[in-house]
């Protein structure tokens, strides 16, 4: 199993210019000992507008300066905005060709529909954002693979061009597509697409299931994008490693966990009982509207806040959303059940790990910069993980 780093460029609550300069040489930092601790990818994300989640509404630009700082760590988009309104396909094809070439042939591309809120700051309709990804695949992998390319169809008329430069990575970069529900899985699974997931507090058992579906798709696939199939499966989940579970305990990761989460559903602006549902261990869940339309009553966003909730996950999170006190042993044991959360001592999240590399993933996508987590906490978990975990998960491994 390959061991990645996934960043949001987050920092919760309002911030100065300073603090948001030091968000990206934060990054740098972590990005830079990834690469001498023989990381397998460095993921940015794509956000729009979400001041207290992320910093990342230029994740091009920042991949680049990441090119630039090391030598051998993969850096990839997870995902790439695909409905047109945001990034013309053609100018994506362009910007990862560039990237390509800037970091020596290290680029991954993952595509993403977005969701209700980006839909709505850019007008978006979310019935065309599937087409669309899709298409935006086949363009580019024709574009970069073809000396010479023209396009026509209901969305896109694109005469005889030629894309300069073309990607140092033949026959293109590899392509992957974010995935939350049963249908996405399957459709990355008939696109020959890789697939990013994540866990959001869900257990690895729910990812179990899905992966089924990615098979099953698989195994259906007829007209795949581009020239070769990449069948790898990523996942990113949170992941803070200590020397000790007191440290864990300390560093209150786990209350942290819970805050993204707890932030998730008013950045994307869905119901938060998605991400309740998918806790509860509701496999179809991804199904239930997620992204499908923007709500704009936010009342009806954060809804089933009982702070008596039988899930014990869930009862912490509607506390911290109302304000009330958690406590910090409380939270980290909590989660110390969920076997997709890997926070504690090194033994703890090798443990933890080996769950996600026994029901076949790939690669673990390690999210360590989170909440109110600060630098030196995130640097001491991915010096680590890379000391300690990493040569223990890459025998076989290939990037």
């Amino acid at each position: 199993m390959i061991v990645d780093l996934f960043n949001e460029l987050q920092r919760p609550g309002p911030t100065d210019a300073a603090t948001q300069s030091a968000v990206f040489a934060g990054a740098l930092e972590q990005a830079e000992l990834a690469d001498r601790l023989g990381y397998g990818c460095w993921w940015s994300v794509e956000h729009h507008c979400t001041p207290e989640f992320s910093h990342s509404g230029a994740p091009e630009l920042v991949n680049v300066a990441i090119a630039m700082r090391t030598e051998r760590l993969r850096i990839g988009q997870a995902g790439v905005l695909t409905p047109f309104r945001i990034n013309h396909p053609l100018r994506v094809a362009e910007r990862m060709a560039v990237l390509d070439h800037l970091s020596g042939g290290r680029a991954e591309v993952g595509l993403a529909r977005s969701g209700g809120a980006e839909w709505a700051t850019f007008q978006i309709d979310g019935d065309d954002t599937l087409a669309e990804l899709e298409e935006a695949a086949r363009l580019m992998a024709t574009a970069w693979s073809e000396p010479e390319f023209s396009w026509s169809s209901e969305r896109l008329q694109i005469p005889s061009r030629t894309l300069v430069p073309r990607p140092v990575q033949q026959p293109h970069p590899r392509l992957w597509q974010t995935v939350t529900s049963p249908s996405s899985f399957r459709l990355a699974g008939q696109l020959g697409l890789g697939v990013l997931c994540t866990t959001l507090l869900s257990p690895v058992s729910v990812l179990e299931e899905l992966l089924v579906e990615y098979e099953a798709g698989r195994a259906e696939a007829t007209d795949i994008v581009g020239r070769v199939p990449n069948d790898q499966r990523a996942v990113f989940t949170f992941v803070h490693c200590t020397d000790t579970i007191d440290e864990a305990i300390e560093s209150r990761a786990a209350e942290a966990a819970m805050w993204y989460v707890n932030a998730a559903p008013q950045v994307f602006a869905v119901p938060r009982k998605i991400w309740t549902n998918m806790i509860r261990g509701n496999v179809n869940a991804g199904d239930s509207g997620r992204g499908r339309a923007a709500l704009d009553d936010v009342s009806k966003i954060m809804v089933d806040l009982d702070p008596d909730d039988p899930n014990p996950i869930i009862r912490l999170m509607n506390r911290q959303v109302l304000g009330q006190p958690i406590d910090p042993v409380e939270a980290y044991e909590a989660l110390a059940d969920q076997d997709s959360v890997i926070i504690g001592d090194v033994e703890t999240c090798r443990r933890k790990i080996e769950k996600y590399r026994d029901v076949g993933f790939d690669r673990l996508m390690c999210l360590m910069q989170f909440g109110q987590l600060d630098h030196d906490r995130v640097m001491g978990s991915i010096r680590r993980v890379g000391e300690e975990l990493i040569p223990v998960f890459d025998e076989g491994s290939t990037t």
